[in-house]
């Protein structure tokens, strides 16, 4: 059995492992990562953001075509099958497979494939796809070992017509009717996906509203463009068992509803890879999800072992997860690092949502006096050119000092709006200010252009 020492060994090669290994490279140490998939990229890569954001762009661009009057002019309407669509979304997977291999060969980083193991506080063993054994010795072991879909004991996922978030990609027929157990940011993403396809959706919330952790007003935006693209929601609703056969799956709801349709996809929550790494061999323990606690060093229970990503929990994000790794990293290489606590959400349905900071909910509870800043995207020349004429911008700012407290939005493009106000927002002092966006020339017409139409609605609230 061979033996390789190194300064750094990262496993999973996910946004937080390959920056860490990228960074720690860039920096002069030797690197390995252990990557237990054929290729890398991880689950990010593979199953989770880029095969879902590829596919809802796909079946965004059907609806476009299918709902633009110019386009009735050389034909009708078109259908596309999920796997015609899946397969499209293919592509830019290998494309990022491909870029992302080239950079552990550009900065001279040893990759292992295979399942990592640790043998004592400073090994690990990797059993390579081969059955061959490798041992790595390691000065720091940063684990980034990402999560995949929680899946409950008692639901037969080898049935045919059921589906978690990772298998669902593998459909191989579009069915006419889907129920999606777990109305989180992955169900309501997938309910997008499928009803713009033309599948007749059961989407079940287990709370009493959706995504309760957004801006109410966005909340009930997202509810209400759901419904019109034929979603119909069912909130406060527990599963009793889920029952597949030949021709489609029955869930009876502990509410005494019985539900039918021709697939079931469960999307309630995730679990943190790190069931194979043989922590009882080194004293470390995850909890009832699978995931590490760490300081904020990223530190677990073991120094010189560190963890980012999705496998220390929140945020679950692959942006939080890429700032992870980096800062975990050169907390290890003793250089300057920030924990990772504030982070944009994008949510990417159809339409998009993203904030940023508080919400009005929140600013209320904790008795902060604020007004709102608003425009509406239909108000906006940019967005009746395109037609993308849903959404609006919310800002949420001090009443006396015009200080941003928290950034809303909701339509297209709101993944790329939101970092425009989030820039502002985190300027020390008076540059926090609603002012900047009126003394502030936008290109026009952009969709940007409605921070100035919020923040001028927004001052002649105040003044």
């Amino acid at each position: 059995m061979a033996v390789h020492n190194y300064h750094v060994v990262v496993i999973g090669t996910g946004p937080a492992g390959e920056s860490a290994a990228i960074n720690a490279a860039k920096h002069g140490r030797r690197v390995a990562v252990v990557e237990k998939q054929p290729t890398v990229g991880g689950n990010c890569t593979h199953w989770g953001t880029i095969p879902s954001k590829a596919l809802r762009h796909q079946v965004k661009q059907i609806m476009q075509f299918n709902t633009n009057r110019m386009f009735r002019d050389i034909g009708e309407p078109r259908w596309f099958s999920f796997p015609r669509v899946m397969e499209r979304s293919r592509a830019t997977i290998d494309q990022q497979v491909a870029m992302r291999t080239n950079f552990y060969a550009r900065n001279r980083i040893d990759l292992f494939s295979g399942v990592a193991r640790f043998k004592d506080e400073h090994t690990l063993l990797v059993r390579g796809n081969d059955e061959g054994m490798e041992e790595l010795v390691a000065r720091k072991v940063i684990i980034a070992t990402g999560s995949r879909p929680y899946r409950p004991g008692d639901i037969d996922f080898r049935h045919p017509r059921i589906y978690c978030s990772d298998t669902i990609l593998s459909l191989n027929h579009t069915p006419r009717t889907l129920i999606i157990f777990g109305a989180g940011v992955i169900g309501c993403e997938y309910a997008s996906i499928f009803s713009g396809l033309g599948v007749k959706v059961d989407l079940i919330n287990n709370r009493d509203s959706l995504l309760s952790f957004l801006d109410d007003e966005i909340s009930d935006a997202l509810s209400y463009h759901l419904r019109k693209h034929g979603v119909l929601i069912r909130h406060n609703e527990e599963y009793e068992r889920v029952e597949g056969d030949e021709s489609g799956v029955t869930v009876h709801l502990k509410s005494g509803k019985r539900l039918r349709a021709d697939a079931f996809l469960w999307a309630n929550g995730r679990t943190g890879n790190t069931d194979q790494l043989g922590l009882e061999s080194i004293g470390l323990e995850a909890n009832g999800r699978g995931q590490l606690q760490v300081d904020d060093h990223y530190r677990t229970a073991i120094p010189h072992i560190y963890a980012a990503g999705d496998v220390i929990g929140w945020p679950s994000l692959a942006s939080a997860a890429y700032d992870q790794g980096v800062n975990a990293c050169d907390e290890l290489l003793e250089r300057e690092y920030r924990f990772v606590s504030e982070v944009p959400t994008g949510i990417y349905t159809i339409p998009e949502i993203s904030s940023f900071g508080r919400t009005e909910r929140e600013l209320t509870e904790a008795k902060v006096p604020y007004e709102v800043a608003q425009a509406f995207f239909k108000d906006t020349a940019r967005a009746q050119i395109t037609g993308d004429t849903v959404g609006m911008l919310k800002i949420l700012f001090d009443q006396d000092s015009l200080a941003i407290y928290g950034i809303h939005c909701f339509g297209d493009q709101a993944s790329e709006i939101v970092h425009i106000g989030q820039a502002i927002m985190q300027q020390q002092g008076e540059a926090n200010s609603l002012k900047y966006f009126v003394n502030t020339t936008f290109n026009y017409p952009t969709m940007a252009e409605a921070y100035r139409v919020a923040a001028q609605n927004g001052l002649n609230r105040v003044f």
